[in-house]
């Protein structure tokens, strides 16, 4: 059904006098509106809408978050649209003159139907939300998450606990003079840290601190090579452990295998176990010298290992002499095997040899004793109540050594005697004739007379809490009886602390001392 009427065809003036009036009819303020409906949802409306969606009804709960159902009006509360109760507009007289059809506009969006809220229980009131800054309350709200400024962080604290004030003083006593009134002091003490390199002595030994050249090496004996350092440590039942053995100054300068070997090693488990050190220096003269100590410390530690059982017993038993002898028979098969090795390679005996020391510690904490024995030069230190003790097992003086000579080993030939007068027999007759039969002399040695061999050392001692028993190599027991400044800086640092670390330990064995530039192996034992 069509709503306006064609126009008729006029001319210029009535075309003129036409377009006046439909112009009056379609802009009067009289005119009612055009719309198919009159609805009483007016801009003023809208503003109080929104303002009561976004503040709330006072002393009331705040408004929940709702979807706009129009993106040209804001957001409005879940309710019964106003529009549905407005009465139904009256009929609009057709007018006789065309009207212009309005631009089409572009669809709008339909919004998803808004869902009832449920009756909200009553609660106590709670302050109104304030409406978001930035955001004037007619304008449409924002879907999704929304942000809020965070609270103010504050800073962590650390609280330090304050000392208890000291008792107040009795009425009777007498009342000391105030104290000025100033803030309490706190004295905490730092220990001084320990210097990389030093030396003791007036002035600094003539070699580096420090290795400069490496031994040489060659192919097909690279398993023989030796490292400039070795460091190791452990702790079992009351005592702590640290071992040390490093190349001397003179070896880094001229480019030397370090001779000094150093064995550390457990056998058995639990209270029963047993813990092995072996000390062994080579010879300095001797090529091979390094090769020899490293056979010495395996050795010792392969007899040691196959007896651990009996010798642990022994040591926890105390019986002291069962112990020296066995073990100076383990000590002459190690040399034993040391001269066969010799004789392998085509060398003396006294070309392929090396002094050897142990110590045998018990991981059972209820023992104390520590055990030392070996062949050779060295040194067996206990640092005491401040002081270094000298405990190496003396020697007898070879002078001193009483004992008939043993034949083809130096003995003094047989003096010629007189003739003698002839013996009885045991009838009482006298033999009368000479027969003249000549006694066979001794057995002549024509090779030189070798070197006796080195004695046997042993040692058991009982330790004391806060002992601490350093066995030392050659390289370091010299010093330790020769300088007494470097015997009383690790008196210093050892006495009365807590046992240095691994590497605090290697930098207390390495004060260089002037004139003493061999290798040095140390053991210390802190007892708790």
């Amino acid at each position: 059904m069509c709503r306006f009427r064609a126009p008729r065809a006029v001319d210029n003036k009535g075309m003129t006098q036409q377009g006046d009036s439909w112009w009056d009819k379609l802009y009067d303020e009289s005119a009612p509106d055009t719309a198919p409906t009159v609805s009483g949802d007016t801009l003023d409306d809208h503003f109080d809408t929104a303002t009561r969606a976004t503040t709330g009804p006072p002393g009331g709960p705040p408004p929940d978050s709702v979807i706009p159902t129009d993106a040209k009006s804001p957001t409005r509360p879940a309710g019964p649209d106003p529009r549905a109760a407005a009465p139904a507009p009256a009929p609009v007289p057709k007018s006789t003159a065309p009207e212009p059809v309005p631009p089409t506009a572009p669809p709008t969006p339909v919004a998803p139907p808004v869902p009832t809220a449920p009756p909200t229980p009553t609660a106590a009131p709670v302050p109104s939300v304030p409406p978001v800054p930035g955001r004037a309350p007619w304008e449409a709200a924002e879907t999704g998450p929304r942000t809020f400024p965070a609270p103010p962080v504050e800073a962590p604290t650390v609280q330090v606990p304050v000392p208890p004030d000291p008792p107040e003083p009795e009425k009777d006593q007498e009342q000391s003079p105030a104290a000025p009134d100033h803030a309490p002091t706190v004295q905490v003490a730092v220990p001084v840290p320990r210097p990389r390199t030093g030396f003791v002595g007036s002035r600094p030994p003539t070699y580096e601190p420090e290795p400069t050249a490496l031994p040489v090496a060659r192919p097909g004996e690279l398993a023989d090579v030796v490292a400039d350092t070795v460091l190791d440590g452990a702790r079992y039942g009351t005592c702590t452990l640290r071992a040390v053995s490093a190349r001397g100054d003179s070896a880094r300068f001229r480019g030397e295998p370090r001779r000094d070997a150093l064995l550390t090693a457990r056998f058995g488990h639990d209270e029963a176990a047993l813990v092995l050190v072996a000390v062994a220096a080579g010879s300095r003269a001797a090529e091979d010298a390094h090769l020899a100590a490293a056979d010495a410390c395996r050795w010792i530690a392969e007899a040691v290992c196959r007896s651990h059982s009996r010798l642990s017993e022994d040591i926890r038993s105390g019986r002291r002499g069962d112990l020296k002898s066995g073990l100076h028979r383990l000590t002459d098969r190690t040399y034993g095997k040391l001269r066969a090795r010799a004789t392998e390679r085509g060398l003396a005996p006294d070309e392929y040899t090396a002094s050897l020391r142990c110590l045998l510690l018990p991981a059972d904490p209820d023992c104390r004793t520590r055990v030392f024995f070996g062949v050779g030069g060295g040194g067996l230190f206990r640092l005491r109540d401040g002081a270094w003790q000298d405990i190496e097992p003396l020697l007898p003086e070879r002078t001193a050594v009483t004992g008939a000579p043993v034949v083809g080993f130096g003995s003094p030939p047989a003096a010629p005697s007189a003739p003698s007068a002839p013996e009885a027999t045991e009838d009482g007759d006298r033999l009368t004739m000479d027969l003249g039969i000549t006694t066979a002399p001794g057995p002549l040695v024509e090779e030189p007379v070798p070197p006796p061999a080195e004695p046997f050392r042993f040692r058991a001692s009982v330790a004391r809490s806060g002992d601490t028993l350093l066995l030392a190599s050659p390289g370091l027991a010299e010093p330790m009886r020769g300088e007494p400044d470097l015997a009383r800086e690790l008196a210093d640092r050892w006495a009365g602390a807590e046992p240095p670390g691994l590497a605090a330990f290697l930098a207390d064995t390495q004060l260089r001392v002037t004139g003493y530039a061999d290798d040095r192996t140390g053991v210390a034992v802190w007892e708790a």
